[in-house]
């Protein structure tokens, strides 16, 4: 296991220090925004499953307030 000091001492020894890490980060980034798997892209995927989530919590927090007014 390498710590956050070891790996910050073995990128000063690289000319341009951590900035290499960036061109594959990059990639993966564009890829993900821009490569279409079947009908969509991994931030599709990713802005629907939260949307999800968003509703369901708001059902979720509906339920809960119809519950306690039942209470009372």
């Amino acid at each position: 296991y390498y710590g956050r000091s070891s790996w910050q001492h073995k990128t000063k020894k690289v000319p341009g220090g951590q900035s290499y890490l960036q061109g594959p980060g990059g990639t993966t980034e564009w890829i993900m925004i821009n490569v279409r798997v079947g009908q969509e892209t991994f931030y599709d995927v990713y802005r629907r499953k939260a949307s999800e989530r968003q509703h369901q919590k708001g059902l979720d927090d509906t339920s809960e307030t119809e519950l306690q007014q039942s209470i009372k």
